[in-house]
């Protein structure tokens, strides 16, 4: 979808959008287009009780006198409760309307606005981001349904007075959703289209002067002494890689921050296979793979002040002849050895190696991970919060914050010495699951006996992921969730 901007004027075709806010009078631009319909907006408004409510519409089909289709009033609420996230809420819901009527193109006005939350030029730039979250789809497979299941929205015309300021930090925060739309495309791939090798050519392109991203391979990954990440690739045809994205925005002796994503391709669950049911979902087990190039992409696009490590860990798990056993027990690059108990627990498997090699290799000031590593989140959280389990509480703090800004929202659960005990193994250092209860919570004890003392945070994003309902500005579907967060928190903690 094509955005430009211009200053208010009269549109001589397609469709008009009015923003109107509970209570305001027939004044500035609906003032003259009500004039210009001979006084048809006000007629509609009284007719149908219209106040500017949030979540209220109405729409003028052919106006008098006026060459346009329709005239859409879209009320957004209350002047003094208007915020970023309300502003992208209503973003997303003008998309949809539009969409909805099958509109292509559309001119939007916006009269100034005073009293808001936030500056009336940060208003307008989170209600076009919505917009732009709203009208993604991935139709990339769509053949003979596309036309009637495509959206219809190409172009908006956004027009308000004094413009420039509105461009401006539309473009620059316009380039944090393009990372977002990689991370839905991503998880959105059917797992016969995204293996390891393909997900690593797709990152491949992602190399700009300020980012390397380096793919390691099979026997490099070998050399590495990754044990556990390929005994959960070995039962699949599909060969491993390993991906580190270094992005060098910051100052040159700077540590650091590193993003650690789990990238599991397709998760059979391997000898421990899983119920056949919904286990088509599992296309997306990826996902925090998928978040960690979206963010890596955005961190590059928009020449962050940072410098950051991406690394993810890449495998398909599938049960076969030469697949990993339950009870195999196998020495990770720590040295530490992990009885496998279950080999649908491969998430943290994966997840050893790769924040072992990225703590010892890149000394990073601060860890963080994201995996869809375990069902018990869902069953603790559900589809609106994803879990968070850190050694560092300023850290935790800092990402909590961060995003409740972005509605991305997630919720803190404990670690101690209690529940570490339920990880401990009888013939090895460690197994790679617990007992019944504290799932997620055993999950995340294993990962921290890979990290040492760096501060470290694991975002377990099983439940967030993929979305089963549309929302304004998530439809269903691959959601994105994680990029907009971290993206915050880096904006909010290491950007001079």
């Amino acid at each position: 979808m094509k955005i430009s901007f211009s200053k208010i004027s009269m549109p001589q075709k397609h469709n008009l959008v009015i923003f109107v806010y509970e209570g305001q009078k027939l004044t500035g631009s609906l003032k003259k287009i009500d004039l210009k319909t001979e006084g048809q907006i006000s007629k509609a408004i009284k007719r149908s009780n219209f106040t500017g409510k949030n979540g209220q519409n109405i729409e003028v089909i052919s106006p008098n006198k006026m060459n346009i289709s329709r005239i859409l009033l879209i009320g957004i609420g209350d002047i003094k409760k208007q915020d970023s996230l309300l502003a992208e809420n209503i973003g997303g819901k003008t998309a949809n309307l539009l969409n909805k009527s099958k509109v292509e193109i559309a001119y939007l006005i916006m009269d100034n606005l005073d009293g808001m939350q936030i500056t009336f030029e940060k208003f307008c730039s989170h209600l076009l981001l919505g917009l732009r979250l709203s009208n993604y789809q991935f139709n990339k497979y769509l053949r003979n349904k596309l036309k009637e299941r495509k959206n219809s929205l190409k172009e908006i015309f956004f027009m308000v007075n004094n413009f420039e300021l509105i461009k401006k930090d539309f473009n620059s925060t316009s380039k944090i959703i393009d990372g977002v739309f990689l991370t839905r495309n991503l998880v959105s791939e059917p797992a016969n289209e995204l293996t390891p090798k393909s997900f690593a050519e797709i990152t491949k392109k992602l190399e700009k002067p300020n980012m390397k991203v380096e793919i390691l391979l099979p026997n490099q990954i070998k050399n590495l002494k990754m044990n556990a990440l390929l005994g959960v690739a070995q039962g699949s045809i599909n060969e491993p890689r390993v991906i580190v994205f270094r992005y060098n925005g910051g100052a040159k002796n700077e540590k650091p921050l590193s993003f650690i994503g789990k990238g599991v391709t397709f998760d059979s669950g391997g000898i421990s296979i899983k119920p056949s049911q919904g286990m088509e979902d599992m296309k997306w087990d990826m996902g925090g793979a998928g978040v960690v190039a979206g963010l890596m992409s955005c961190l590059s696009n928009r020449k962050a002040k940072v410098n950051a490590i991406g690394v993810v860990g890449l495998v398909e798990n599938m049960p076969s002849g030469s697949a990993q056993r339950p009870g195999d027990v196998v020495q990770s690059m720590s040295g530490q050895t992990i009885e496998v108990i279950n080999t649908d627990a491969e998430g943290r498997l994966v997840l050893a190696d790769i924040l072992w090699y990225t703590q010892k290799k890149y000394k990073p000031s601060i860890m963080v991970d994201l995996a869809t590593l375990t069902g018990a989140i869902i069953v603790a959280l559900g589809e609106k919060y994803a879990g968070l389990f850190s050694n560092d509480d300023l850290l935790a703090e800092r990402l909590i914050g961060a995003g409740k800004k972005v509605n991305e929202l997630i919720w803190r659960f404990p670690l101690s010495e209690d529940y570490d005990k339920l990880i401990n193994s009888q013939i090895a250092d460690v197994k790679n699951v617990g007992s019944r209860g504290a799932g997620s919570i055993t999950a995340a004890q294993f990962l921290q006996r890979f990290v040492n003392k760096t501060p470290w945070a694991h975002l377990d994003i099983a439940g967030v992921t993929w979305g089963n309902s549309s929302k304004p500005t998530v439809p269903k579907g691959g959601t994105g969730f994680g990029v907009r967060l971290l993206d915050q928190f880096i904006r909010d903690n290491y950007e001079k």
